[in-house]
């Protein structure tokens, strides 16, 4: 065998050797590579490779200063889970994290420590466990979204507890899941009853005392001239009969006022029914008409969206209507808008406006208290029986806005 042709055997046998040494360089690359990946995915880091061997020192290296790398950041969004559930766990509001998905829907995933005190629970693994404390409370926690927000009434070993509940959306690790808040309104609610029943027992014992005084006084005065026997035989009967259609015109107003607060606590459930709120507001245009007409106002309505379909009582929503139009004529207004539309929330709202006279900032607080009225000839009921409609149908009457340019109330169906 001549000298080039082993030379050219030895430069493929040591080509052959180098390929399969880097081959084999790959591989064990490779399985390392491959080891590394599936430690951390089971989230085992106690792992170290050699970095003695010549060959493999700097590829060796590199895992490692990965590996660290990867342990340190692990460790900051530890510290920062830590950090940040504790600070949940600080905070006044109750927070419930639910899995929304369909094979774990219900499951809670986090709740803290107010939550947990606030339901008067130990532990809470499912939404169904809420069903032990109360089933409205457990009906609202399904129902609360993101674009809506639920109130309950519960007992635990506090008492009576009312709680604000709201939600929000959010995915943790690729699953869908709500985030719940409740917040303890308990003291604001009984804060505001008080102040119901303070403005209504105010308005109940002026309306009263206003009726009861007169009569009181006349029946003093008459049982004296009657009994007075020194002066029998002078009697005045015209004096008398005048003190006596007194007395019955006065106990006929208190008949009426006690009729009338009898109405307002006896609301009839509303017997629903769908239909179009153009429908609705053609009716409550008719049978305002000629009061209109005679105030030489002007009545228009706007409908925003198309076709919007209200599923309620229609003769109860009349009557809301009616008296809305009814107190914006006696408030001199020359123009009434009514606007309905469907917003975001596929929420129907509608708005009733006016320009009269504007609400002073001291009545805006009071309008809805029953009883309460600034006219002379009002008995007050008209707006408190209106939000009280309202509510029988899951809606809410509220004063948007009034000032020198524009009154306006609005009504949310939900």
């Amino acid at each position: 065998m001549n000298s080039p042709t082993l030379i050219l055997i030895l430069l493929a046998v040591a080509v052959v050797s180098a390929i399969v040494s880097r081959a084999y360089f790959l591989r064990r690359i490779y399985r390392k590579l491959n080891y590394m990946l599936d430690a951390l995915e089971d989230k085992e880091t106690n792992f170290h490779f050699s970095e003695e061997k010549f060959w493999y020192r700097r590829f060796n290296r590199t895992l490692n200063r990965i590996h660290v790398l990867y342990d340190r950041e692990r460790q900051e969004i530890a510290e920062q889970e830590k950090y940040y559930g504790w600070m949940l766990e600080q905070v006044h509001t109750g927070i419930v994290v639910v899995e929304l998905s369909e094979k774990r829907k219900g499951q809670v995933v986090y709740s803290n420590s107010s939550a947990l005190n606030l339901l008067g629970l130990a532990t809470l693994s499912h939404v169904r466990q809420l069903r032990s404390v109360s089933a409205e409370l457990e009906d609202a926690f399904w129902k609360v979204s993101t674009n809506s927000e639920q109130r309950s009434l519960f007992y635990n070993e506090q008492g009576k507890i009312a709680v604000s509940i709201s939600a929000s959306e959010a995915l943790l690790q690729g699953e869908r899941v709500k985030i719940i808040a409740l917040n303890d309104i308990t003291g604001e609610m009984v804060h505001n009853e008080e102040l119901s029943w303070n403005r209504l027992i105010r308005v109940l014992t002026h309306e009263i005392m206003n009726t009861v005084t007169p009569i009181a006084s006349l029946s003093h005065t008459l049982s004296q001239e009657v009994g007075d026997t020194d002066r029998s035989d002078r009697i005045d009967w015209k004096e008398l009969k005048l003190g006596l259609d007194t007395i019955a015109s006065s106990s006929d107003g208190l008949i009426k006022f006690v009729n009338t607060y009898r109405s307002l606590t006896h609301v009839s459930a509303p017997v629903k029914k769908p239909f179009f709120v153009r429908e609705l507001i053609d009716k409550v245009e008719h049978l305002t008409r000629e009061s209109v007409h005679q105030a030489g106002a002007v009545f228009l309505y706007e409908e925003k969206s198309d076709d919007i379909l209200l599923y309620a009582d229609e003769n109860q929503l009349s009557q809301v209507f009616v008296n809305l139009v009814k107190n914006a004529l006696q408030a001199g207004a020359t123009k009434i808008k009514i606007t309905a539309e469907i917003d975001f929330a596929e929420t129907i709202k509608i708005a009733v406006s006016n320009n009269g006279r504007p609400i002073s900032a001291e009545s805006q607080e009071e309008i809805f208290v029953p009883f309460y009225t600034t006219k002379q000839e009002g008995t007050g009921i008209g707006l408190s029986l209106s939000r009280q409609i309202m509510r029988l149908h899951n809606g809410t009457l509220t004063l948007a806005r009034s000032d020198q340019r524009m009154t306006t109330f609005l009504l949310h169906f939900k």
